[in-house]
């Protein structure tokens, strides 16, 4: 996607950028998989003397505006740690509200994923979820199937330390099955195994919040990823923080470890 293609269509009523916010924009080096950790939800709600629902539901509104900024700048797949394997470990309330926000969430979106192209997937163990969790996820993953414009990867029940001894065990049972030898165990069979290789490794990971860690998420993925750390709690994130995230990362060399 060119710039000129990109800045003839900000008339339109519904484009989310103006045309100073695209021209900061190098367009040959947008990252191409983005990972967020969307932090800040309860805190949001604290300040505002709401319950910790309220912010997730503000939450869910922001990751809609962000994937729609996404797809318009010609990101390919963005990832959201949408709920951890630690985050289990909350008041069962508040998971509760929690799961019926994401269902309702893709239950009010699918028609709109559709249209924009944004297809649905997902990473983690879906199986300690919501049974009406998990029918709407395999609903809105077939309804949007077909679309290619950009991978909506939501991480639910994730965690990267039990997806890599996932990784491990499924390996060993292939290697049981004499699918593998042990000469195949290599970083690039190993990446082969992770649930997110069908969109490879992050090139950008945005956290909000300011907080600065990566709590237990893509580790093995983020080895050589850039870190964009927002001050903004993930409610009071815009598509300029977006932006901002961008231009940090085309400020920068990546050096691969050289």
């Amino acid at each position: 996607m060119s710039l000129n293609n990109v800045v003839s269509t900000v008339d339109e009523e519904s484009f989310t950028f103006d045309r100073n916010q695209l021209l900061q924009i190098d367009f040959t080096r947008i990252p191409q998989h983005i990972a967020i950790i969307p932090d800040g939800n309860r805190r949001w709600a604290k300040r505002q003397f709401f319950d910790a629902a309220e912010g997730h539901r503000e939450g869910a509104d922001t990751l809609t505006e962000i994937v729609k900024a996404a797809n318009e700048l010609n990101i390919k797949s963005i990832t959201f740690y949408s709920f951890s394997t630690e985050n289990w470990n909350r008041p069962p309330e508040e998971i509760a509200a929690l799961m019926l926000i994401l269902n309702i969430y893709l239950v009010n979106q699918c028609e709109s994923m559709i249209q924009n192209g944004v297809k649905l997937n997902t990473i983690g163990e879906l199986s300690p979820l919501p049974s009406f969790l998990q029918e709407t996820i395999e609903k809105t993953k077939e309804a949007t199937k077909e679309c290619e414009k950009i991978n909506l990867i939501l991480a639910l029940n994730y965690g990267s330390r039990n997806e890599l001894a996932r990784t491990f065990r499924t390996m060993v049972d292939d290697y049981d099955k004499k699918i593998l030898t042990k000469e195949d165990f290599n970083e690039s069979m190993i990446s082969r195994y992770l649930d997110t290789h069908p969109w490879g490794d992050p090139d950008l990971l945005i956290r909000t919040s300011g907080e600065l860690r990566l709590s237990n998420f893509l580790l093995w993925q983020l080895s050589y990823s850039e870190i964009h750390i927002a001050p903004v709690l993930w409610p009071d994130f815009t598509p300029q923080h977006l932006v901002n995230a961008i231009l940090d990362y085309q400020n920068r060399q990546r050096r691969w470890g050289e």
